[in-house]
């Protein structure tokens, strides 16, 4: 086992998708941050699992689009329905880029194929290891680590980045607020193969009195499953989704679960933190930002986050001016805000107990998706194309 670097002018805590790509943006540019991360290689389960167009115009000088196309579905449609009733259809063909759909593709096959990328550019990720203290000085940041449980290690860096997740150690040791609050409802996520009566173009999203459903094509013939319930099994097992998409899906045309591939259940926070960078200490990803999935917005805001950290991050670096830091963390952090704040609405409407509520929105929904334009202004939204 080789010896971790002791001085390294950039550290990024976790290798999710944020840090992944943070790490292989910055290697390609020719920086050499050192990539911690407690888990073992492979330890990450599926969670997110739509690719927008702009993660994909980000990604794309990495090499990690072409792979992500290979590899994804390709989706151009959303279609929100009332069981068997189309409520509105929102087509990405029409977009201004030149990846107008979205890309189904579990988490954990993204992960691996930006750690590809990472390796393809030099890069790795040191794994198990735990940070166990963060101490900030005047000019940059000690941290202690634990690797692989052995004695404790002292580092010291110029720049901490934590891509740590929503119970970021880094976030803590910056002392910086994460405003927000939680959701009433549990949610149920699996990956299932099934019988399934749609195409496999759209993402569909149900509503019906019993809640809602959401269900989207994955590679090797799978689908995802995410689903809004009061309360729900740790590991949700096959008579139990069932039920799910029977009481909630299409009526006309029944579904048949044959297999669960993996399956759990989640609550939802929506949490943005005062600022993404506290001195010499920056946040991206769920460290920053957590919310409901409704859009699949979270791993895609957190990618872009990171990418576009890269170059004022080696500005800072090269020159130590942080003009272009300080303006990309306002930035970032107003996209986070609006996202939030999207991402909560539409769960909210979503999740609806009445029945004279329910119908407004239904009937909402059908009025907007004739109105000129508008649904083609819910892709650009989804999209995320005005965070260019």
């Amino acid at each position: 086992m080789n010896a971790l670097p002791s001085h390294p002018e950039i550290v990024i805590v976790g290798a999710g998708p944020s840090g992944l790509a943070l790490a292989a943006e910055l290697r390609r540019q020719g920086a050499t941050p050192l990539v911690l991360d407690r888990q073992a290689e492979g330890a990450n389960t599926s969670r997110a699992a739509v690719v927008h167009a702009r993660t994909l115009e980000v990604l794309a000088p990495l090499g990690a689009t072409a792979a992500l196309l290979a590899e994804g579905v390709k989706v151009p449609i959303f279609r929100i329905h009332d069981r068997d009733k189309v409520l509105m259809e929102v087509d990405f063909s029409g977009l201004d880029t030149p990846y107008p759909f979205t890309i189904m593709c579990p988490q954990n096959r993204t992960e691996g194929i930006l750690l590809e990328r990472l390796r393809a550019f030099g890069g790795e990720v040191e794994r198990p290891v735990d940070v166990v203290a963060v101490n900030v000085r005047g000019n940059g940041v000690d941290l202690a680590i634990k690797r692989d449980g052995k004695a404790e290690q002292q580092i010291q860096t110029n720049w901490l980045i934590g891509c740590d997740g929503a119970h970021s150690v880094v976030r803590a040791a910056a002392g910086v607020a994460f405003e927000g609050g939680a959701y009433e409802e549990s949610f149920v996520l699996a990956d299932v193969r099934m019988n399934w009566p749609l195409s496999r173009d759209e993402v569909s999203l149900f509503f019906s009195p019993a809640g809602l459903v959401v269900v989207a094509p994955l590679p090797d013939e799978g689908y995802r499953i995410v689903a809004t319930i009061d309360t729900a099994p740790e590991h949700p097992d096959i008579a139990f989704l069932q039920r799910i998409l029977d009481t909630r899906g299409p009526q006309s045309a029944g579904s048949t679960i044959q297999e669960i591939v993996w399956s759990s259940r989640f609550h939802l926070q929506h949490r943005v933190t005062a600022t993404p960078r506290v001195g010499h200490i920056l946040l991206c990803g769920d460290a920053a930002h957590v919310h409901s999935p409704a859009g699949g917005q979270g791993m895609n805001t957190g990618i872009q986050d990171a990418v576009s950290l890269v170059q004022p991050l080696l500005e800072a670096v090269g020159s130590s001016a942080t003009t272009s830091l300080d303006a990309w963390a306002a930035r970032r952090h107003e996209i986070a805000l609006d996202v939030v704040t999207m991402t909560d609405r539409m769960t909210r409407a979503a999740t609806l107990k009445s029945a004279p509520a329910r119908l407004l929105r239904n009937t909402a929904l059908a009025i907007a998706g004739h109105i000129p334009g508008m649904p083609a202004k819910l892709a650009r939204l989804l999209a995320e194309l005005d965070n260019r």
